[in-house]
């Protein structure tokens, strides 16, 4: 077990990230597929394009129940990466038995408030009369799989932040193959209509669950539940929040960036302007989740490394991240602005909705290929939990940016003027995360540096 956990500190970086990141990229990709295949597997069974518009408006909703999981689940997995560094197994441990009892009272509440609100909170982030029903019927169906989804990836990454990467990417298989198997049948077969694809959601979230936590009950896992662990400990829920708050704002920035988006849309484009978002996302998304999924894989070695004080091993692993995000990003830029048609196509049948698509994909992802080093970027400074500077770089594309020129580009060009706003706020934010970066490494290399002087007049 212990050597699970001094390779992130010995072998080379290389090979290790390699090994950190294959398994969560299998993962994460597998995660996109079963979201592409859900998104389509909806589009065609329900002949109404009035579906596609309702799963754009819950998009917002489940941004935020992911973001009260990223609060604690993030947080988690990168102390438990840092202390492991330090050679403190115990307080790993505690972290864990804490974090798991957050994770579920915030789901519970989060649950209660869209139970009781959900009609309003749907109409606020852009639902219509026509899009509302489908909408609300998939939420309310879903719910209760979402709290079981927040346990699931959160410790997934506590698994692998804990030694076992091959282990973590099993979780997310499981589900996604379950989920891929159930919906077409209870929508086709059973004709359970979107509820079908939220029941499905369902099951396959508490199986991975059972799943994930099982791993914490093993004697031969490194970090498991242990008794005296589940007293809350407020100073380590202090420092869990603190790191997580950047993954959390990510989310609830981008349910708020949402809202606005898909109100913009409705002025200037209707229902099919909406529908046409769920393309741009699910396409996005695929590239997006193998960047995380890298990521992934980054984060314990980072964080085990800064913990030891290994600098130039942390430098090596994030400049070999960086650049295979920003590849992959590269790629997904060429091939959504270049071949638009079939991407459309995939997720929809009506062909006004999909000339809207393919314009959409054409103009919100001409800077695409920047974001691979933004999302890289921010999951570094999270790593070595320092969460200000993350939650800053996060909010300068969706909040600083983004939001402000969805009010100033749609009255001057339309809704062109919407989807412009994505390429102008990705471009700037890539320019701000650049200078925050070489000042960060700069600060960390004067301080390895003075250490370095230090032990030598000592």
């Amino acid at each position: 077990m212990e050597d699970r956990i001094k390779e992130l500190g010995t072998a080379p970086v290389g090979r290790l990230l390699l090994k950190y990141s294959l398994p969560a990229v299998v993962g994460t990709v597998v995660s996109a597929v079963y979201n592409i295949i859900d998104s389509v597997v909806i589009g065609h069974a329900i002949d109404d394009p009035n579906v596609v518009a309702g799963m754009a408006v819950t998009f917002p909703v489940m941004n935020i129940t992911t973001a009260m999981g990223m609060l604690v689940g993030a947080g988690a997995a990168t102390r438990t990466s840092i202390v492991m560094g330090q050679d403190d197994k115990r307080i790993a441990e505690i972290i864990l038995g804490n974090c798991v009892q957050l994770t579920i009272m915030f789901g519970l509440l989060y649950c209660s408030v869209f139970a009781f609100w959900l009609e309003p909170i749907l109409r606020a982030f852009g639902a219509t009369d026509n899009s509302l029903p489908y909408a609300h019927e998939f939420l309310i169906w879903v719910l209760p799989g979402l709290v079981l989804m927040n346990l699931t990836f959160s410790y997934n990454n506590v698994m692998r932040a804990s030694g076992y990467p091959a282990k973590a990417m099993y979780t997310n298989m499981i589900g996604a193959v379950l989920n891929a198997i159930l919906a077409p049948i209870f929508l086709f077969v059973f004709h359970w209509g979107i509820r079908g694809a939220a029941i499905a959601t369902d099951i396959s979230m508490l199986v991975t669950s059972i799943w994930v936590m099982s791993h914490f009950f093993l004697k031969s896992s490194t970090v498991r539940f242990k008794r005296g662990t589940f007293k809350l400990n407020w100073p380590i829920i202090r420092s869990v929040l603190y790191i997580g708050m950047a993954p959390f704002l990510i989310n609830v920035a981008g349910s708020g960036v949402n809202a606005v988006i898909n109100n913009s849309l409705l002025t200037y484009g209707g229902d099919n302007a909406v529908a046409a978002v769920v393309v741009f996302n699910r396409y996005a998304t695929v590239f997006i989740f193998i960047i995380i999924g890298i990521c992934q894989g980054m984060q314990p070695i980072v964080g085990y490394n800064y913990g030891s004080g290994r600098y130039n091993r942390l430098f090596r692993t994030f400049w070999l991240a960086a650049g295979c995000a920003v590849l992959l990003s590269t790629i997904g830029c060429l091939i959504g602005t270049l071949v638009p048609h079939p991407i459309a196509a995939m997720f929809m049948q009506d062909a006004e909705q999909i000339t809207v698509a393919e314009n959409c994909l054409r103009i919100a992802l001409i800077s695409f290929w920047m974001v691979g080093f933004q999302v890289v970027s921010t999951n570094f400074f999270q790593a070595l939990g320092m969460a200000g500077k993350a939650i800053f770089l996060s909010l300068t594309r969706q909040v600083l940016f983004m939001i402000p020129l969805l009010f100033i580009l749609p009255p001057i060009w339309g809704l062109d003027g919407v989807w412009s706003a994505f390429p102008i706020s990705d471009s700037v934010a890539t320019i701000v995360t650049g200078a925050l970066l070489w000042w960060q490494i700069r600060a960390i290399k004067r301080k390895s540096h003075d250490f370095s002087l230090n032990l030598q007049s000592k």
